[in-house]
């Protein structure tokens, strides 16, 4: 006598993007577990730009020029936009240190044995760095706002360009975290993923028109700047914000700062994550 079975139905593979998307989430929340345990990490993370903007408002305020003026309050309202880029840019170097740090204790080896996205460990990483970094941003305006800076300073804006600005430099931040990723990947220590992550920062942020009007600066230099991917960031907030420093420079990115700012910050994620995933892969084979 037969009898006959019912097998259990084979659930279908999940889809590879939608399992990359969960599992993406889960690393994510798992980082902003960590960070919410580890408070000292945002309260530095956010010490470093309210001092750069109470030090550069008032001590190089009364000194700088924009547009033939040198009252204080022009200049802090053509700083902020330059604050506010370096603040989510400089967000790179904890990145980096972060997945340093987790490749040297051991827990990326971890993640690699388990059946999830190879790209999620560093996706997930990045998207709760960008969180931090938002937040970073709120208090930061908060602070900007305290010490007199004020949109709509030198035109017109709107609820909506204002928050444009800040979506361009979410997405500033968010491209310059896979270059940390990357560089946290390819050094032993978050030491030298803190040093590596910084010292390209400098020249980055500085040869730009973030503090000063690239105008003012030697004919090749002021091209570098002007080219700048971070310079076009800046000056598109500045236009989105209505604050002081319209440039007079006939590079395209300074005359379309806007789609320069997407266009830039587009290219460095598909960039960097492309090669920050195959440096994850290569060293897992």
């Amino acid at each position: 006598m037969s009898t006959v079975t019912d097998a259990a139905p084979v659930a279908a593979p999940a889809h590879p993007f939608g399992q990359s998307v969960r599992d993406s989430l889960v690393v994510a929340r798992r980082n902003l577990i960590r960070m919410s345990r580890i408070p000292e990490m945002v309260i530095f993370g956010l010490i470093q730009p309210i001092m750069f903007v109470v030090l550069f408002s008032y001590v190089f305020g009364g000194s700088m020029q924009i547009g033939g003026s040198t009252s204080s309050t022009d200049y802090r309202n053509f700083l902020m936009a330059g604050i506010f880029a370096q603040t989510v840019t400089f967000a790179t170097a904890g990145s980096g240190a972060g997945i340093a740090d987790d490749m040297h204790k051991g827990l990326i080896d971890r993640f690699r044995s388990l059946p999830m996205a190879r790209g999620a460990v560093l996706t997930g990483r990045t998207l709760a760095d960008l969180v931090q970094t938002a937040l970073t941003l709120c208090v930061l305006a908060a602070v900007a706002l305290l010490v007199g800076w004020r949109v709509g300073s030198n035109g017109d804006t709107n609820a909506g360009k204002v928050l444009a600005a800040f979506g361009l430099l979410l997405l500033l931040g968010y491209a310059f975290t896979w270059i940390g990723a990357l560089i946290g990947l390819s050094v032993r220590t978050p030491e030298a993923a803190t040093s590596g992550g910084l010292v390209w920062l400098f020249p980055v942020t500085f040869i730009s028109n973030a503090f000063v009007d690239s105008g003012n600066m030697t004919p090749w230099l002021r091209h570098i700047a002007e080219w700048n991917p971070f310079s076009a960031t800046v000056q598109a907030c500045r236009e989105l914000f209505a604050n002081p420093g319209r440039s007079a420079s006939d590079a395209w990115p300074m005359q379309h700062p806007v789609w320069a700012s997407l266009i830039y910050s587009v290219l460095i994620i598909l960039i960097f994550r492309t090669l920050a995933v195959r440096k994850y892969r290569s060293a897992a084979a």
